[in-house]
């Protein structure tokens, strides 16, 4: 298409294929501007920034947020707005200023207080969300100086992060607002913080702060970047410009008119209108959907018009935001009497939580009306508020109804392909109408609905008779769904109870769900649809008794169920032991220290792997993955593939030097493939866009074999196991049941749990010329085993492969072994092309390809007696291992091994196995198996606890190990820490008086419910082996004082570097700043171990502390000589004395292992002990809960940092939150993973953590076995989530009480909305149409 092609057309219109915009405060100018290019794409390898990062490329985890402002010439402002650079097409950009974490502040230059704040908040792990989370608060604080909580929480809703569990982000950004800091208890008679003062004074002892607020930076507006004054000009000049920008594939056309626009879609009718690109943009991306013409309208006035007519509503133009939507209805319910904004108000419900902060400011109105999603938020609340389009085209103007018609896309009631939604009229609500809108969705905040709802009703004057209704639900099928002849059949009927019942029988049958459904979720859909209804007719019910008192009102114990959970801020103490008032102000060991990254972290110079420059001539690697679970592969036909733009080579088996992985597990398909997700082969080109564009167009012809083994039970009836059996028995279980005064059966499940690192599997390799060299980055957690796997494919010795590792983001497992295979396909391809290759994991392929936690299956039969007692207890767990070995029989070991967590059970089997199944490998994942195996103990603990009639707390007490004691494994322990966790958190927590308060809470509420569960934990760290705990490290001193100190750890977000340098500092006397400590790598520390198992710090620890005491050693006679000398000097001294100023530290590991013949061993070095109590409300007509508070103690002994191990503790709770209520893994019945981005898959969000979360750790106890007497807590906490779910158990019990059924129920995990609702059952899960599981195939189905 040539620019000659609209001279016609627009003739008094001039064009442009220049693309201006500013980054930083510099000027780009970009001649060849493609409309398929981002603005992440552009920053990151164009323009070399970067801080921002790419985490889904879908706008969906915050991690690329920037900020984008523009000059509004019809209002002479300028405005600031927070944006995801992956949705962000650089033709859009045109006249705006673009900042990123890098233009706000630098170690080079001056770091920006929102850097610092976040830094030294100890906000920041493994840093890879953090410029996100920086530059959203740095967007909020340049439109508003002193935001207010609420403000923030919006704010950072579309921010996601893994690693730290939000409390330390969210304290950074509210020490800017101009709201007290204290924690809601004003009026209250006490402040928390003043309780903290008096707690710091008895008890001089314990700390309470990890940093301090006095050293922050203020923060002055004066030293913004300034927005530059030639784009002001700019933009009162392009008014009068179309832009035209040509693409490789892609035509984009900004017209300058309305006009302009209409002439264009009379010319290219199928060209989409893209404003904010939250649409169009995905499905381009991830749908391969195709526009050779885009069109933005985003100059044109007309879009943007606001009216307000006092009388009739509201006009909006169609391109304005759904933020300014949001600013705009919020001021006219500010201005206007409550009874005319009825749907400004059930609008702005929705606008609050709808998406993230950055999507809402990108969608347009008009775009999320007229895309017309299924689970749109905000189209049933306009179709049921009788809103009006209005229409333009050459042809004149129109207004369409906004209704079910037009909604469903009737075709009568549709826009014509030369039409324009100019703008939304909005009506003024009548006296006598009532509208509300209702929601359910993972999560409570930016997560799409399972299920909406708008609903409106108008009576006859004064009377409750209807005269008009309108339902309409989002999420139930392919589009919205209006419940349009129930509706009709219920006017002239009463505002009552008999209407209720009638109207939902009608809608059931109306608005049916076929039981294969997309997204599945069928029956809870249906619930939730007549949930809804009942809501609104008690929201109605009030209202109405509100304007005429002989109305009856809603009965108190439902009143609450019509509150909504509050969007809350986190708040909260931590507690932990002060350092010894004689240890030198120097000596950092004990001191909460910022991470030694922090700062790089908050200003993006912390270099990840993908941030590392381009290397000459490198190529792009994308993976073409299996689309079967279990096949031959007949052909692989690469023709097409190689033959377009950009392809240099296809990659297969056949490529490989030598390993091709192993018979177990390949490194590229070889013959077959054994489930959806493995890799078959790999295209290297000179973009990963023509890599990606490529994989598409190889073509694998397969040939079904069976049998296809998804589910446990599936392998369980095929006999298809890794491994053997795995047992363990002590006592005589035979007897104890004959014993026992009652006995228990049961099951429970336990899904599994995507990793979600917020940085992909990454790596970076770099064939040299000379001798087969391999140079390779990666971000790993065990970079000796990528060195041997890439070694093995290729045929060469490991001294040529040298592996780099500075820094993950993120871990938690799933960078064990994962790293090594994808790094071994890289090399082969790097090998084949000679050139180097960037291999980065796109989220979607992450997501299939990784596995991740291990779904469990555990079967339990229990022997007690009347008081509580456990005699007797007999379990089988079953893991899905996916369909390869991986670390699956360590994993099911290790959750038999630590199986009895708290609780001595003198008469125990346990059995185990590992199901081969045909889905991807699942793999290692925080707490190793100690998470599902501990669970199902806590689970029958509670089982044991109801059938007895007592509390569980009593039980759980009853059957804790109370004196130094065996394992189940014959290890010796003394149980005093775990004791004291437990009677601390206990008193901490106020057990007592909050459970009297539940129970009157429950006592005067129907609907919803609060449950508290408190839970305890012995978890053991390290491995079975000891030679799994060997470390090393090299050391050295320079003639200049300074110190660099390298070890066999990786750093993954946990600060283990940062304890690396605090030990260096502590042992050689020397302030941090002289230490240094660059990454790990193969050639410098030899056969290193993987960085897991909570023992990084430990073993890692003591070996920098072996080398520094070598080099302590050697120095003790020169400083003997010169006690007054300096550092430098001693250094020099033994230079000149030729003293070696290097020393390796070599530690061999602490003692371990176990004999599975014998059932026995000292498998783990030490335990760590804790609890954790947790409170949540539950909401028993959607499912919904909110965690309100948890109290967390736990056994550190010494901490090393404690910031660093608070932040270990209250990620890993945070996780652990996820795992056991949010976090749903979806699969076919064929085992596709249907949820691999974060709009599918739900991690926590900074509205899921507890309300309040106080974290304190022990005082005045002892390690002896490990570095200065600390413990490792990497992974402890993890289970403490556990406590939310027995929480929600506990509300769900209570209900049910009430509601009569007192059998026994089952509530796997994650206790997600659909399944609390499906249990909280009732009259309206009673009403549901239920389908035979035969006469359907189900969407998705549970492989546990």
């Amino acid at each position: 298409m040539s620019r000659s092609s609209f001279g016609g057309m627009m003739s008094h219109s001039e064009t442009s294929d220049a693309l201006v915009f500013f980054v930083n405060g510099r000027k780009v100018i970009e001649k060849n501007a493609d409309p398929e290019v981002n603005l992440l794409f552009y920053l990151r390898k164009k323009l070399r920034l970067t801080g921002t990062k790419y985490g889904c490329g879908g706008g969906g985890c915050g991690a690329c947020t920037v900020m984008i402002s523009r000059y509004d010439s019809s209002n002479k402002k300028i405005r600031h707005y927070s944006v995801t650079a992956c949705l962000i097409p650089i033709c859009s950009l045109f006249g705006a200023a673009v900042t990123t974490v890098e233009g706000i502040g630098s170690t080079k230059t001056r770091i920006h207080p929102v850097q610092e704040r976040i830094a030294k908040g100890h906000g920041t792990q493994c840093g890879f969300c953090t410029p996100g989370m920086v530059m959203s608060i740095y967007t909020l604080l340049r439109n508003q100086l002193q935001p207010s909580t609420e403000q923030l929480i919006e704010t950072l809703g579309g921010n996601l992060c893994r690693c730290t569990g939000y409390r330390p982000i969210v304290e950074s950004g509210k020490s800017f607002s101009a709201e007290s800091s204290c924690c809601q208890m004003k009026g209250q008679g006490e402040c928390c913080l003043d309780q903290e003062e008096h707690e710091s004074e008895n008890k001089n002892n314990v700390c309470t702060k990890l940093y301090e607020k006095e050293e922050f930076l203020p923060l002055d507006p004066t030293q913004e970047l300034i927005f530059p004054p030639e784009l002001m000009r700019m933009a009162e000049e392009s008014r009068k410009k179309t832009l035209v920008f040509q693409g490789e594939r892609v035509t984009w056309i900004s017209p300058a008119t309305l006009n302009d626009l209409l002439e264009l879609k009379l010319q290219y009718p199928q060209a989409p209108l893209v404003l904010g690109n939250t649409f169009v943009g995905p499905n381009m991306k991830f749908k391969d959907v195709f526009h050779p013409v885009i069109i933005s309208p985003t100059r044109i006035s007309e879009l943007n018009v606001v009216i307000i007519d006092a009388n009739q509503g509201l006009t909006i133009g169609a391109g304005c935001s759904l933020a300014q939507v949001k600013e705009i209805l919020t001021e006219m319910v500010l201005k206007l009497p409550v009874e005319k904004t009825q749907i400004y108000r059930a609008l702005l419900k929705h606008l609050r939580t709808l998406a993230g902060q950055q999507i809402r400011i990108m969608a347009s109105l008009g775009g999320h009306i007229v895309s017309r999603l299924a689970a749109s938020d905000l189209n049933p609340v306009l179709g049921a508020g009788n809103c009006v389009l209005n229409l333009v085209s050459k042809e004149g103007t129109q207004q369409l109804p906004l209704n079910g018609h037009f909604l469903a896309g009737s075709p009568n009631a549709n826009l014509t392909s030369e039409q324009v939604l100019v703008s939304v009229f909005i009506p003024l609500s009548k006296k006598w109408e009532f509208v509300s809108a209702f929601r359910q969705a993972q999560r409570q905040q930016n997560a799409l609905a399972i299920v909406n709802s708008g609903m409106r009703v108008r009576f006859k004057e004064g009377t409750n008779t209807i005269m008009d209704l309108n339902i309409l639900y989002g999420g139930i099928g392919s589009a919205t769904v209006s419940a349009s002849k129930s509706c009709q059949q219920l006017m002239g009927r009463a505002w009552n109870e008999e209407m209720l019942d009638e109207a939902c029988k009608l809608v059931l049958d109306e608005v049916t769900i076929p039981g294969s459904s997309s997204g599945g979720m069928v029956e809870y859909k249906r619930t939730l649809m007549i949930s809804f209804l009942f809501k609104f007719y008690l929201e109605v019910l009030q209202d109405l008794n509100v304007r005429d008192p002989r109305y009856p009102d809603v009965p108190n114990k439902f009143q609450s169920v019509l509150e909504d959970f509050p969007l809350t801020i986190p708040h909260g103490t931590q507690a932990y032991e002060c350092v010894d008032s004689h240890q030198p102000p120097q000596d950092p060991v004990g001191r909460p220290v910022m991470h030694q990254s922090g700062i790089k972290h908050a200003t993006g110079e912390a270099i990840f792997c993908d941030d590392m420059p381009a290397i000459d001539e490198e190529l792009f690697l994308a993976v073409v993955t299996s689309t079967r679970p279990h096949a031959k592969i007949i052909s692989i036909d690469a023709s097409e593939a190689l033959a377009l733009p950009g392809v240099v080579d296809v990659i297969t088996a056949q490529d490989v030097p030598a390993e091709n992985g192993d018979e177990e597990e390949r490194l590229y398909a070889q013959d077959e493939v054994i489930c959806v997700g493995q890799i078959v082969c790999t295209v290297a080109a000179d973009s990963y866009f023509h890599a990606k564009q490529a994989a598409k167009k190889v073509n694998v012809v397969y040939e079904d074999m069976e049998p296809v083994i998804v589910t446990i039970k599936d392998a369980v009836n095929h006999k298809s196991f890794i491994g053997s059996e795995k047992k363990l028995e002590q006592g005589n279980i035979k007897e104890a049941f004959q014993t026992a005064d009652q006995i228990i059966e049961g099951e429970v499940q336990m899904g599994g749990q995507e990793h979600f690192y917020m940085e992909t599997q990454s790596v970076l390799v770099i064939p040299k010329t000379e001798d087969k060299e391999m140079e390779i980055y990666v971000s790993s957690q065990d970079a000796a085993f990528v060195q041997e796997k890439v070694a093995s494919a290729l045929g060469i010795p490991k001294n040529r492969i040298m592996c780099h590792m500075r820094r993950a983001g993120g871990g938690f497992g799933g960078k064990m072994t994962k790293p090594a295979l994808l790094g071994a396909v890289a090399a082969v391809a790097a090998n084949k092309t000679g050139r180097p290759i960037r291999f980065i994991l796109e989220r979607g392929d992450d997501m299939l390809i990784t596995g991740g936690r291990h779904p469990l299956l555990g079967k339990y039969k229990i022997g007690f007696m009347n008081d509580g007692k456990i005699k007797a207890a007999d379990i089988e767990y079953y893991i899905n291992g996916g369909c390869t070995p991986d670390e699956s029989e360590m994993v099911i070991e290790y959750a038999l091994l630590k199986l009895e967590n708290a609780y001595k059970i003198p008469n125990l089997r346990i059995q185990g196995w590992v199901c081969k199944t045909n889905l991807p490998s699942n793999t290692a994942f925080r707490g190793f198996g100690f998470p599902q195996g501990a669970f199902v103990t806590e689970y029958w603990i509670t089982a044991v606890a109801a059938k007895c009639n007592l509390p569980p707390e009593k039980v759980r007490e009853l059957n804790m190990y109370k004196t130094i004691d065996r394992t189940i494994h014959k290890q010796q322990f003394d149980p005093k820490n775990l004791i004291r966790c437990w009677d601390e958190c206990m008193e901490k927590s106020l057990y007592y008086s909050r459970k009297k308060a539940i129970e009157l809470f429950n006592q005067q509420n129907y609907w919803k419910k609060r449950g508290i569960a408190i839970v305890p934990m012995k978890f053991s760290v390290g491995y079975p082996k000891t030679y799994y705990h060997q470390a090393a490290a090299l050391v050295h001193i320079y003639t200049d004082g300074s110190v660099l100190i390298t070890h066999g750890g990786t750093e993954l977000g946990q600060g283990l570097n940062t304890k690396m340098i605090q030990v260096a500092s502590h042992e050689l006397k020397i302030p941090m700043s002289d230490v240094y400590l660059s990454e790990m790598n193969t050639i410098t520390v030899p056969n290193t171990v993987a960085t897991a198992g909570s023992i990084g710090a430990d073993v890692n620890g003591k070996a920098v502390q072996i080398a520094c005491q070598t080099l302590m050693k050697r120095l003790e006679p020169i400083i003997s000589k010169n006690p007054n000398g300096t550092w430098k000097e001693w250094a020099n001294d033994a230079f000149a004395q030729s003293i070696s100023l290097s020393a390796t530290g070599y530690f061999r590991g602490y003692k371990a292992g176990m004999d599975w013949v014998k059932g026995e061993g000292d498998v783990f070095p030490y335990f760590v002990y804790g609890t954790a109590c947790s409170e949540v409300e539950v909401d028993c007509l959607t499912g919904a809960h909110k965690n309100t508070r948890t109290d967390i103690v736990m056994d550190a002994c010494f901490s090393i940092n404690p910031a660093i191990d608070i932040g270990q503790i209250e990620g890993a709770f945070t996780q652990g939150v996820g795992l056991y209520t949010l976090e749903e893994l979806k699969y076919s019945p064929e085992g596709v993973l249907y949820t691999r981005s974060p709009n599918e898959y739900k991690i926590p969000s900074i509205t899921d953590i507890p309300e309040e979360l106080n974290v304190s750790l022990l005082t005045s106890t002892k390690n002896p076995i490990a570095i200065y007497s600390s413990k490792g807590l990497g992974e402890s906490g993890m289970f403490l989530g556990s406590s939310v779910f027995f929480a929600v158990l506990d509300a769900v019990t209570a209900a049910r009480k009430e509601r009569g059924l007192t059998e026994t129920f089952t509530m796997n995990s994650p206790a997600t909305p659909e399944l609390i609702r499906k249990i909280c059952v009732d009259k309206f899960t009673d009403l549901i149409p239920r389908d035979d599981p035969k006469s359907y195939k189900p969407w998705s189905i549970p492989v546990a």
